[in-house]
């Protein structure tokens, strides 16, 4: 380890195999339930969560690649259980009350046929103002001598798409509309790149690039290697390639399940970094790193089951070191639990694996 790093010195060592003062740590997910759990059995209120748990700064650049403007929220139907909205994107969703952590029922998807493509497509126009903050130049001045990673939204190639459709549907339109999901996944690629260029070229120093996609389930992803090729690789390699141009070579991408299979296709895309690595889902950065080696970066894998209600030291140990310590010495890997923390792990828990982690980690 080295003398003290700022938050970037430290992304760059960590990520780039070189020589870290510590491992440069994410930011943690959880729940606000869980955060209320953990105010109560002691972790102070009055504390920044970044700050309290020592965990390293880093920043998006805000740029809105929404649908713009925005549909407003309509109640369609309203019950003493339930109401039915129509959402922002024009969809409509069944809403319970008071349930706590849970998901909306969708009850109509946004896109259902090609007259609802083009309402969408509407607004997505990437040339618009609100594509980019009000004081734009102001925010470059901000950026220029910080001291953290700064990283931009790179897009989804397959996560809207799903959004809009349906993960059903759109397994189905890939077979009887393929016309139409190449034209939604082109346009797309297309957004994103025009929406993405004027920063890439304005803010020279961006230090990563980060796209979403949540394409896969338990055993494997939603749709197969070859449809991803066919659909997903062309539009996503020259967005990569564009911030490749622009210094930008570390890309990550959010992905939640078992993603083993697409794994050499991101890289094939420019696309080097994979997280939250789910271990539900069986998930192995020692297995992902030994298959692919130095070219695929990982953050997670830290099984949330572990830090659990009726955990032990112990289990979190084992947990914790049956993977940790060998990532770490590799390089090239952040640890992190793997996803949105639940409230059912106890604030002691969570704390004596963080005790953990900086112990190993720096």
């Amino acid at each position: 380890m080295s003398e003290q790093m700022t938050s970037r010195e430290r992304f760059h060592a960590t990520f780039n195999y070189g020589q870290p003062d510590r491992i440069w740590l994410h930011e943690q997910w959880r729940f606000q339930e869980t955060t209320e759990r953990w105010w109560r059995e002691g972790m102070p209120r009055d504390q920044h969560f970044r700050t309290y748990w020592g965990y390293d700064r880093a920043e998006v650049i805000p740029l809105n690649q929404a649908p713009y403007p925005p549909l407003e929220h309509t109640i369609i139907e309203k019950a003493p259980e339930w109401h039915i909205v129509e959402d922002e994107l024009g969809g409509l969703e069944k809403a319970w009350h008071d349930r706590g952590i849970g998901m909306n029922q969708r009850m109509r998807f946004p896109v259902r046929d090609r007259e609802t493509w083009e309402k969408l497509k509407s607004r997505l126009d990437p040339a618009a103002p609100v594509r980019y903050p009000e004081y734009w130049e102001d925010y470059q001045r901000s950026v220029q001598n910080r001291d953290y990673p700064l990283i931009i939204h790179l897009g989804s190639y397959y996560g809207w798409i799903r959004n809009w459709v349906g993960m059903e549907n759109l397994a189905l339109w890939y077979y009887d509309c393929p016309d139409l999901v190449e034209e939604m996944s082109e346009y797309v690629g297309d957004f994103i790149y025009r929406v993405v260029e004027r920063a890439l070229t304005e803010i020279p120093d961006i230090d990563a690039g980060l796209m979403w996609e949540d394409m896969a389930m338990k055993t494997g992803p939603l749709i197969s290697p070859k449809l991803f090729r066919q659909y997903m690789l062309g539009p996503m390699k020259r967005v990569t390639a564009l911030a490749n141009q622009a210094g930008v070579n570390l890309i990550w991408v959010d992905s939640d399940g078992n993603n083993d299979d697409l794994v050499a296709l991101w890289l094939e895309a420019g696309v080097n970094l994979l997280y939250p690595l789910e271990v539900a889902a069986g998930s192995d950065p020692i297995k992902l790193r030994d298959r692919h080696g130095q070219d695929l970066r990982l953050v997670g894998a830290i099984d949330k089951r572990a830090l659990r209600d009726g955990c032990s030291k112990a289990d979190i140990e084992r947990e914790v070191m049956a993977k940790v310590p060998e990532m770490v010495k590799r390089g090239g890997y952040s640890p992190m639990v793997d996803h949105a923390v639940p409230p059912d792990v106890p604030f002691e828990n969570f704390r004596y694996y963080m005790d953990l982690v900086h112990e190993i980690c720096g």
